[in-house]
């Protein structure tokens, strides 16, 4: 008989890469050009590569642990072996459940009003309906729920690349003669905001113990998953400051739509690839916050039950139902955009104890299958932990 308390090996580096890529670049990019563009002008495209450095060592943190600590509890295992507290291993496990279920139900709704655009269709219907296949495709196995995200994936960056070809094929905007010097004030204010663009990477950890050989192939699939999303990023951006007057993407909602009409083309198909891109970070949410409570089930017999999975399927299968239906709740409940910032500090706290971690392993045994310097969790610490004072002062 097959034992329900482990989870089935399926997953190789090439979908983990694609399932990595899919969380990163998730529906937030549809929206998020124009608010960078709005602070940092028509030098966007710099403040992403500057948040993509920022992220670089938090990335970089996490690979290292993932090798040493191949686990689905993810964060909380990184943090009881390095800081050796059982409770705040708990309580940075139980944050990252919520922080994912909620981040779904925020996608899930934007997702179902793009697709109420297209369709004249009761939201909340299409809401509950989404919800309830994904969460059975969430259940029904880990190849066929990373299957159908490195799908959606594939999809978003044809609609990326669709924006790509459009912005840099129409003529340029008229503020780009002369540039402008670059204003790095607003630059490092739009950096900040872009750095929350390549939250998605951690994600991936949670998935270990439904990887062949985590060891070897995770911290390579979390490297290439973060290199891909930042010339994403770096590309569309370029593409949208090039094709549309600042003031108009600064004030859009729909920013890589105004991008695509620029060229001539009508809004609907980019509608729909939002759509599929949305499917896509819910989908990855529930299976990474299932992943997470499945683990935490091995660690407090509190959460036992959850430490099950199914014995056909072989998901955690309460856990998913679980973190699926909370979702369906979040999303019918608005408004959810308070919630979702909340996420945002929740996980640069989880940054900052998670770097915190790998200095401690580090200080006391620096042997690791891969191995980054000590400088770099200590700089992931300091950024995550400057970004999370200044998320803090934003409180109003």
């Amino acid at each position: 008989m097959r034992d329900e308390t482990h989870l089935k090996r399926r997953l190789g580096p090439w979908l983990m890469t694609g399932y990595g890529v899919g969380v990163m670049v998730g529906a937030g990019i549809y929206v998020l050009v124009g608010a960078v563009a709005a602070q940092a002008g028509i030098w966007a495209p710099l403040a992403f590569v500057l948040a993509g450095l920022i992220a670089a060592p938090s990335a970089l943190s996490y690979a290292e642990l993932s090798s040493r600590i191949p686990e689905a509890a993810g964060e909380a295992a990184f943090v009881e072996e390095g800081l050796r507290s059982h409770a705040l291993a708990l309580i940075v496990g139980l944050g990252i459940v919520v922080a994912g279920t909620v981040s779904a139900a925020a996608v899930l709704r934007g997702g179902a009003g793009y697709l109420t655009l297209l369709v004249p269709l009761p939201v909340e219907g299409v809401m509950i309906a989404f919800g309830l296949v994904l969460i059975g495709v969430a259940c029904l196995g880990v190849l066929e729920s990373v299957g159908l995200a490195v799908a959606l994936t594939l999809v978003e960056v044809v609609g990326l690349a669709l924006v790509i070809w459009a912005g840099l094929s129409t003529d340029p905007s008229p503020d780009l003669t002369p540039l402008p010097a670059p204003h790095w004030a607003g630059i490092a204010a739009a950096a900040s905001l872009a750095f929350f663009a390549f939250i998605g990477f951690e994600d991936m950890v949670n998935m270990s113990e439904e990887m062949r050989d985590p060891i070897r192939d995770m911290p390579r699939a979390i490297l290439a998953a973060l290199a891909i999303t930042a010339i994403l990023y770096l590309t569309v951006s370029y593409a949208a400051v090039r094709a549309v007057p600042l003031a108009d993407l600064a004030r859009s909602e729909q920013p890589l739509a105004l991008v695509w009409q620029s060229a001539g083309h009508g809004p609907g198909i980019l509608a729909a690839i939002a759509v599929a891109a949305a499917l896509n970070g819910v989908l990855a949410q529930v299976v990474m916050a299932a992943r997470v409570l499945f683990g935490l089930g091995r660690r407090s017999p509190a959460l036992s039950v959850f430490h099950q999975a199914h014995p056909r399927f072989g998901t955690p299968v309460l856990a998913t139902l679980l973190c699926g239906m909370g979702m369906i709740a979040l999303a019918l409940a608005a408004p959810v955009e308070q919630l979702a910032g909340i996420t945002s500090k929740v996980l640069l706290g989880v940054f900052l104890l998670v770097n915190l971690s790998l200095v401690a392993l580090k200080s006391r045994s620096d042997y690791a299958p891969f191995k980054v310097p000590m400088a770099v969790p200590v700089v992931g610490a300091l950024v995550a932990g400057a970004a999370l004072i200044a998320a803090l002062g934003g409180f109003s």
